[in-house]
């Protein structure tokens, strides 16, 4: 009798040891730009199929957010879609994982196809205001942006020359509202990342370059932005994080980050 409890007592130890993971399940945090979100997507997945050990989580909030999102330690990466400024930069780290071009969109309807660099200044000011003088219709343009703090906002009115003077219809919390909003209105114009372009928005060419790869690579599409990992200075990233962090600029991610639309960078 004493030989077969021992046996049974065995035989749950075992089966104990089976159960119970070898390993202490790791997190990975990031917080952040919402353009960024099949970017992000597609790397995340790949990860947690390579790392069955490790959680990752992605919360779409915005440049702004995921910058002070960073800062405060509520995430372990944040995620901006424009470069970090001198004050950030004073405490936070920023690597460019990748460049995306922002896409001028305009719905599938409108004939225009093209429009330079100063068309779209103009355009955005509210110094153009009807499409007929741009080469479309006889109708007025409706302007559609991202919200204050949108790294995709910034980068548009960097690189236009209009920051703070663009003359909003509605000024939307994600691509994919401006897409919706874009889509559903035949006199709407706005802006979004390469990487979340699809077929319900129609894209224009900027003096005559469409935003591609090869066009962002070389600079000749000239709206284009880095999307970048933000980390606190001088903290010591968790090791999930430094894991994705790896997997994000290795040789396996390159193929994942040009799928979804961007150029990847190498580390510096």
């Amino acid at each position: 009798m004493k030989k077969q409890i021992v046996s049974v007592l065995a035989a749950m130890c075992l089966t104990a040891a089976v159960a119970t993971p070898s390993f202490a399940e790791m997190t990975v945090s990031t917080d952040g730009s919402t353009s960024m979100e099949k970017v992000i997507g597609s790397l995340g997945e790949a990860f947690s199929n390579k790392y069955d050990d490790v959680t990752f989580t992605y919360n779409p909030t915005g440049s702004g957010s995921g910058i002070t999102a960073a800062q405060e330690g509520r995430c372990d990466i944040g995620l901006s879609s424009r470069a970090l400024k001198a004050d950030e930069a004073k405490t936070l780290d920023g690597t460019t994982l990748a460049l995306d071009g922002i896409v001028v969109v305009v719905n599938p309807a409108n004939k225009v196809n093209d429009l330079s660099i100063d068309q779209i200044s103009k355009i955005f000011k509210g110094e153009v205001t009807s499409w007929k003088d741009v080469g479309g219709a006889d109708t007025p343009i409706v302007l559609i942006g991202r919200e204050a703090g949108s790294g995709t906002r910034d980068g548009f009115e960097t690189i236009t020359n209009t920051k703070d003077s663009c003359k909003y219809r509605q000024e939307l919390t994600s691509t994919g509202d401006v897409m919706t909003v874009v889509s559903k209105n035949e006199n709407a114009i706005g802006y979004i990342s390469l990487a979340s372009m699809n077929d319900k928005v129609k894209g224009v060419t900027v003096e005559g370059v469409a935003a591609t790869e090869p066009t962002i690579a070389d600079g000749t599409y000239k709206i284009q932005r880095p999307f970048v990992l933000v980390t606190k200075k001088g903290a010591q990233l968790s090791e999930g994080a430094q894991k994705f962090i790896d997997f994000a600029f290795s040789e396996e991610a390159k193929p994942i980050l040009i799928k979804a639309g961007v150029v990847p960078v190498a580390k510096k």
